[in-house]
């Protein structure tokens, strides 16, 4: 009986601990899931993006923050890993997905504009939209940011 407990205890502390590590940082939730985020919210945050990465953890990402809503379009020069890019309006609506956006490492890569303008976009591991069922007019929530 005092191992079960002493079990149920260490667990329920780790739980803990863990919870308090997210306590405060920046996350997005998609269609239930959470990730944690950091934030690009000005030009050098931007441009680097998640650049020479050679991973993401599967609740990981990267919320891109713009002053005003327009036509966007991202790259992925210098990105190691394929990357959804997701597109937001000001009302935090998906505008338009980049599924499986694939790396590029050299001087000549594909853009990935969005067909309508956006004011957010996050980037998350390529694949992760489509298996949430993530689609456009769909709309994220978002925890200890300021937007």
């Amino acid at each position: 009986m005092k191992t079960l407990f002493a079990k149920t205890l260490a667990l329920l502390l780790t739980a803990a601990l863990l919870a308090a590590c997210h306590a405060n940082e920046p996350w997005v939730e998609v269609q239930g899931k959470r990730f944690y985020v950091e934030i690009a919210d000005d030009d050098a945050s931007r441009t680097k993006g998640l650049m020479f990465r050679d991973e993401l953890a599967d609740n990981r990402g990267m919320l891109f923050i713009f002053r005003r809503e327009e036509p966007r379009a991202f790259w992925m020069r210098n990105t190691r890993i394929p990357l959804d890019i997701i597109y937001l309006n000001r009302d935090l609506e998906v505008v338009h997905i980049v599924h499986d956006a694939q790396p590029c490492r050299t001087r000549e890569c594909p853009s990935y504009p969005s067909r309508w303008p956006s004011m957010y976009v996050l980037e998350i591991n390529g694949g992760q939209a489509r298996e949430l069922g993530l689609e456009r007019g769909d709309v994220l929530t978002v925890g200890n940011v300021s937007l």
